[in-house]
């Protein structure tokens, strides 16, 4: 899959951007689409980016439920760089891999346990629309991972709920990121 850019990407030519771009490089291999698209608009561009290394921070949830989370929200809208990218980052911080390939279609894996299950079935549904959060959902998880975990864990649908439907809109779809990772790329819904 390569992006189709409904909101096209913008030159990266002046010495910032080519310095952005070097950066971005030097940390993920290739500059990330979402990069070129947000050039368009710098101020944007590095609010997100220092939202996400405030974000990067948080750490009252358990680093796989985290990403079990992310990556059912991700798939629930159907992001593909969001879910290639997820790999990707699951892959540089040595989660499960086996169990992260299996989070688009973990209702029907035997992967995963009870927890897990009820972590992703909260995600999916945080991020229907209308939400379809219940408070049975939030009373288990609220009783397995306490407070703070479970706004972290909330927080965490929200805003990957905020990158994948930006993403989404902007046409952005799997770059390859998860190459490096040795699996295959498992489809959205």
């Amino acid at each position: 899959m390569t992006s189709s850019f409904r909101i096209p990407a913008a030159p990266m030519t002046s010495p910032a951007a080519r310095a952005v771009a070097a950066a971005t490089r030097r940390m993920y291999g290739r500059v990330p689409d979402i990069v070129p698209v947000m050039w368009h608009h710098t101020k944007l561009l590095r609010a997100v980016l220092a939202w996400e290394r405030r974000v990067s921070t948080w750490n009252a949830l358990d680093p796989h439920l985290k990403t079990f989370a992310v990556m059912a929200s991700a798939a629930s809208i159907g992001c593909s760089w969001c879910l290639d990218f997820g790999y990707y980052v699951a892959h540089g911080e040595g989660l499960d891999e086996g169990k992260v390939r299996e989070v688009p279609r973990w209702r029907d894996s035997d992967v995963f346990t009870p927890l897990e299950r009820e972590v992703m079935a909260y995600a999916e549904a945080m991020t229907a629309t209308p939400p379809t959060v219940t408070d049975d959902q939030v009373a288990g998880l609220r009783d397995a991972l306490g407070d703070k975990a479970l706004v972290e864990l909330t927080m965490m649908v929200a805003v990957e709920n905020q990158r994948s439907r930006f993403n989404s809109a902007a046409g952005l779809a799997s770059q390859g990121f998860s190459d490096v990772c040795e699996l295959p790329l498992a489809d959205a819904r």
